[in-house]
């Protein structure tokens, strides 16, 4: 099979590393790609929010299948192109992708499908947003409907910066909606869906904050870590039964069939499971430590959501052990990051590239805010964590930043139900 992964982060390297070891995979390629999948699986120059341009390259390279990674492809309609195109693709059509791009989509969708998330203001002007923030109340829960890569959401007790962002969302042109505050822990759990059949993953956590303690700003995603030893039994096959399955069902009843990776962010609140959002593809920092500890080979999964035939898949098989992952970011991430600056270490073990790029001369570069995602797997959380910050340890970047405490609260059994 040959297999074109779309995207330039360390989601998409994380993909060409599984992609790779698939004794299925006989030509691999990543476009743009960025220097650390440039290693293994063969670069090219392309804008990946342009659906031609990328039909394109997946037909003059005879892709067998097309894996688009990131959100911005996919609600452009790049699956669309490659599928008109006559080429299996892994993920949702533009129509489909909505529940991702739209936060007030999203919403109506779960409630067709009753599936349990957080009450919701959907706002389109400044007139509506303080009543919306009095009748939610606090901690506000401020979020930018459309994409925005992470970073769109402001939880805060303070209702003059919730104000202040709802009203920068709109003066950029986005209408603001505005949710009931979900207390409890969350989690994260990927599904593998063909439009009918849903085969969930593990679940993992994220941090998204850019510091120690979940302080500072929301980030895209600051470390990650799976599984969780502190998920209750029976997690999985009740988020399956109650969100996944359900909304999978709702989608396909309205025309507008999901398939690909539908990724449902949870609150384990201490009234029951709520969706806090959806979304349409992989996460990132989250699959750099499911992807390790899958064994069922990657290709024929995605092959089987693309062409409908998941059904026909065996049970999948997971290795034992835990993962983790740790973004090492520029200085000045999120805000203002500072680009250009030369790495070394990035070539060594478990070192998956997020923002960089190779010079003329051969030095590898930070060219974005996540720069590395460094990660293991061990026999154990605590093994893995150790591992992973080593490695962290071997990187080099002028005025780098990471979290010292991916995976801490769950080891030391600070997470609470």
């Amino acid at each position: 099979m040959r297999v074109l992964v779309i995207g330039s982060g360390a989601r998409e390297h994380a993909l060409c590393v599984a992609l790779q070891s698939d004794p299925a995979v006989i030509a691999l390629a990543c476009a743009p790609g960025n220097a650390g999948t440039a290693v293994i699986a063969s670069p090219f120059p392309v804008d990946a929010a342009d659906p031609m341009a990328v039909a394109g390259l997946a037909t003059q390279w005879q892709a067998d299948l097309v894996v688009i990674g990131p959100e911005v492809p996919l609600v452009a309609g790049v699956a669309d192109a490659v599928r008109e195109a006559g080429i299996a693709c892994f993920g949702p059509s533009a129509q489909a992708a909505q529940i991702e791009g739209s936060k007030a989509f999203a919403k109506h969708v779960m409630a067709a499908a009753g599936v349990p998330t957080a009450r919701s203001w959907a706002v389109g002007g400044p007139a509506e947003l303080e009543t919306a923030l009095d009748e939610a109340g606090s901690p506000y829960v401020v979020k930018d409907d459309g994409l925005a890569a992470g970073k769109g959401v402001l939880v805060t007790p303070d209702r003059a910066a919730a104000l202040a962002h709802g009203h920068a969302v709109l003066d950029a042109g986005h209408s603001v909606l505005i949710e009931e505050f979900l207390d409890g822990p969350e989690v994260s759990l990927f599904a593998l869906t063909d439009g009918t059949t849903v085969v969930p993953l593990l679940p993992a956590q994220d941090a998204k904050r850019r510091d120690d303690g979940d302080g500072g700003p929301n980030t895209g995603g600051m470390g990650a870590y799976a599984p969780l030893p502190w998920a209750p039994a029976g997690l999985v096959d009740e988020v399956l039964a109650t969100v996944l399955q359900p909304t999978v069902d709702e989608m396909a009843r309205r025309g507008e069939a999901f398939s690909g990776l539908l990724y449902a962010g949870l609150a384990l609140t201490s009234a029951g499971v709520r969706v806090v959002e959806f979304n349409a593809r992989f996460g990132d920092p989250e699959t750099q430590v499911v992807l390790p500890l899958l064994e069922t080979p990657l290709a024929g999964l995605l092959h089987a959501a693309a062409t409908g035939t998941l059904a026909e898949q065996p049970p999948l098989r997971w290795r034992d052990g835990a993962a983790v992952t740790v973004v090492v970011a520029a200085s000045g991430y999120p805000e203002r990051p500072r680009t250009g600056d030369p790495i070394t270490g990035a070539d060594g073990e478990g070192v998956l590239h997020a923002g960089t790029v190779t010079g003329a001369d051969g030095q590898v570069r930070s060219a974005g805010g996540r720069v590395l995602a460094v990660t293991a797997v061990g026999p154990d959380l605590a093994a893995a964590r150790q591992t992973a910050y080593e490695r962290v340890a071997g990187v080099r970047l002028a005025g780098a930043h990471w979290r010292t405490d991916i995976g801490l609260a769950a080891l030391e059994g600070r997470i609470t139900l």
